[in-house]
Parts: C-alpha cells; structure tokens; sequence
C-alpha cells in the first residue's frame, strides 16, 4: 500500500500537533533534543521555513503517522534529510521508505546531486558509541555493529553510505553517524 504523503500545512493545527507528539513521543527516550512538546511544537515549526521540505504521512482517518522533512545546503547541490520519523505502531510496514524516497524525489526535481542524514548514537547502539572514535575513524566506520537496532542500517538498505561521524557530538563516546547517498 501506497501511504497518503503530502506537505505539512501550516494552517491545519491539529496536523502539526500530531506531528510535534509524534516526534516528542518517538524520541524522548533517545535523545535530549526535544525534551518536551514545547520543543518539539519548535523544530514542527521550523521545518516550515521558507526552502525547506515538511511532508507527513497519514492513516485512512487522516493521522499523522510519520514525518519526513529536508533543508538544502550548498547551494541546493545537497539536502539534508532531517527529520525522518515513523510512529512506533507503523515502523517496519514501509512508511519510513516512502517518506524518503518521496524526500529524494522532491529534491531531485530540485537539483539535488546528494542527500545526507545524520543518525545520533546516544545510546550505545553501534560499536561507534562508547569510545574514542579519534583513535581510528576510518577502521571504526569500516567495521562498524549494529548492537541494538540503530536506524543506519534502514539508510544503508535504502542506499546510503556512512560517510563520516562527528565523535563526541552528543557527548564523549556519543557520535552522529553521517550517511549519505547520490541522487538526482
């Protein structure tokens, strides 16, 4: 089944709460980034901005059950795929795949050469959480474990690549996994 995507719309406030508890709920436990729905309602709002992308994807009642948005670096020869949420009751049914294939179709239309996620490691989901990333940066990311289900493998079955980390990014011994793919 071919879920129902469309831009966010600003004016539809029962949209864009739905969209903020979805993020609040899906992560509160991950990371501190929104630590309540005050923040999340913030970072909904912000992916409204001018050039930037905000779709959501919706049940057959009209529920937002997922939420994918991207902003363009580079002058728009990159964009960022950021962020990519999917309710916990509809993960692993294709909706996350969607929503980032319609993010790279978009993008493409717009000129996009490459598309790049960043996917935090504060809970020590990867063999890249938990130590100095300093010592080896490129044999940590070439021997990279998934130990605890972290999303990089859904990005790298989609065709993404681990291009890179920022050690310490969250925290000591708690990075972001930079991945990347060509497109467009």
């Amino acid at each position: 089944m071919v879920p129902d995507i469309i831009d966010l719309p600003a004016d539809r406030s029962d949209l864009l709460e739905q969209t903020a508890k979805l993020l609040y709920e899906s992560f509160v436990d991950l990371t501190p980034a929104w630590p309540d729905m005050q923040a999340a309602r913030g970072e909904v709002l912000a992916s409204l901005e001018c050039e930037k992308i905000c779709r959501v994807t919706l049940d057959r009642n009209g529920h937002v059950i997922g939420w994918a948005g991207a902003m363009p670096h580079y002058d728009g020869n990159v964009w960022e795929l950021h962020p990519l949420v999917v309710a916990k009751t509809h993960r692993k049914q294709g909706y996350g795949r969607a929503l980032v294939e319609d993010i790279e179709r978009i993008v493409t239309a717009r000129g996009a050469l490459t598309l790049w996620v960043g996917s935090d490691d504060e809970i020590d989901a990867t063999s890249l959480s938990g130590v100095d990333l300093y010592d080896d940066i490129p044999g940590a990311i070439r021997n990279v474990k998934n130990l605890k289900g972290h999303p990089y493998e859904f990005y790298t079955r989609l065709g993404f690549h681990i291009v890179g980390v920022m050690p310490d990014a969250n925290g000591r011994g708690k990075p972001d996994i930079f991945l990347a793919k060509r497109i467009g």
